[in-house]
């Protein structure tokens, strides 16, 4: 039985994403996020292997500055050209954090909006 050991609950984001693995950036592409961690996807070849944990560096719409934190490889799945990557995050500036349950939390809500407004209708 596959159980999801995610902590936080992810929002759509498509955004490119440096991941600095042993010092080397490795170029990504998210495909969700939540304050907890986030999902990408990155050249099989370059990706890095489960448990190994990796710089990021994060731009989200509407901030200046970048998200920098670290995060544990916790799942990779292979395919020919990409593997897919569970990441969590492991350490962040406070106000960094912050910053992304903020914009989490209203991305949830614009999600959730949009939701309701096509049900009403």
């Amino acid at each position: 039985m596959m159980h999801d050991r995610r902590l936080g609950y992810r929002i759509p984001f498509d955004s490119m994403v440096t991941s600095y693995v042993r010092d080397r950036p490795v170029r990504a592409l998210a495909s969700n996020l939540s304050d907890t961690g986030l999902n990408m996807s990155a050249i099989t070849m370059l990706a890095p292997p489960p448990g190994l944990v990796v710089g990021l560096e994060i731009d989200l719409p509407g901030m200046n500055e970048s998200i920098w934190a670290s995060g544990r490889i916790c799942h990779r799945t292979d395919d020919r050209l990409a593997s897919g990557l569970g990441v969590r995050f492991v350490a962040m500036a406070t106000s960094q954090a912050r910053a992304l349950r903020d914009f989490c939390i209203e991305m949830r809500r614009m999600h959730l909006g949009t939701l309701l407004a096509r049900i009403r209708a």
